[in-house]
């Protein structure tokens, strides 16, 4: 297999991956940076479990042999000239593909190919299928709280049970995946980002159980301080994206109930009845300047997911 460039990826896609066991034609997306030591033992097992799936892998720059021994192993490499981030690689990888269903799959050699097909087979009735870990599967006990508490919120915003965003390890149909692509930021973000947007626009999502690996190889990126700072910005991002009003509302009847509280609280020391104490006016129109920004944002937002019909 050779080495292509993002240029020559899109000027010259691969052929169409032959008929499989399956009523869909796959492809398998690894994005990788560094990970020389795994990538051919993972590309190795997942020809096993899916042996005429399309390969490709996206090499984010990598500073080692990642590019050649994947491509030694088989695969189809696209090669980015310099680093941009594992969500672009998973774009760049989604755009590439020509299979019905695209599955992601990290370099590291976490992700036991062995479960690609419990994540396959249910392709048909659900849309998108994440492989949820359980609590072992964590890096550390802090990640999984940071997970756990975002899995819930994730859950409140948009209305169904969301148990493991932030897993990468997941089976889609390409076709919807496209109309969300646009969304996906170019870290590290990108799962839960496609998740919600696949559970805002009404598709079908699954989350099957598997059981992660040590990490085999390479370095891992997350750090304590950047994870914090990644995870607020993480919350940001989908209370802006998917449902503004579910934040901001509770927000604006928190502001109106303090200015009841200060208005009675004025009555209670000795003032009129007719008179409205300036921190009753000032958590008032607070509150309603707050819930019509958040009916604006959610008529934006709602924007985002209407079909292609539009």
């Amino acid at each position: 297999m050779s080495i292509l460039s993002i240029e020559q990826a899109q000027a010259q896609p691969a052929a169409r991956p032959p008929a499989t066991q399956w009523p869909f034609s796959i492809s398998i997306v690894i994005p990788a940076m560094n990970e020389a030591a795994t990538i051919g033992q993972v590309i190795a097992g997942v020809r096993d479990h899916c042996p005429d799936a399309e390969i490709v892998v996206v090499d984010d720059a990598s500073r080692d042999t990642t590019a050649e021994v994947a491509a030694a192993a088989g695969a189809r490499v696209i090669r980015r000239p310099y680093n941009v981030g594992n969500g672009a690689g998973v774009k760049t990888g989604v755009r590439a593909a020509t299979g019905d269903v695209v599955v992601i799959v990290d370099g590291d050699g976490q992700m036991n190919p062995a479960d690609l097909p419990l994540l396959l087979r249910h392709i048909g009735p659900y849309d998108m299928v994440i492989g949820e870990r359980d609590r072992a599967g964590q890096q550390n006990a802090l990640r999984w709280l940071g997970n756990t508490a975002l899995n819930r919120f994730g859950s409140y915003l948009v209305g169904m049970e969301m148990r493991d965003l932030t897993s990468g390890f997941r089976a889609f149909r390409r076709s919807v995946m496209l109309e969300f692509l646009h969304l996906l930021p170019n870290r590290f973000s990108w799962p839960t980002t496609s998740a919600m947007a696949f559970a805002k626009a009404g598709y079908h999502i699954r989350f099957e159980p598997i059981a992660m690996r040590r990490r085999q190889g390479g370095q891992s990126t997350q750090k304590l301080m950047r994870n914090g700072v990644r995870f607020g910005l993480i919350i940001l991002r989908i209370v802006t994206l998917f449902s503004p009003l579910r934040v901001f509302f509770p927000i604006f009847l928190a502001l109106e109930a303090l200015a009841l509280a200060a208005y009675f609280w004025s009555v209670a020391n000795g003032d009129r009845w007719l008179h409205i104490p300036p921190s009753t006016g000032i958590f008032f129109l607070g509150g309603i300047i707050i819930f019509l920004f958040g009916l604006i944002s959610e008529q934006i937002a709602s924007l985002r997911f209407k079909g292609p019909e539009r």
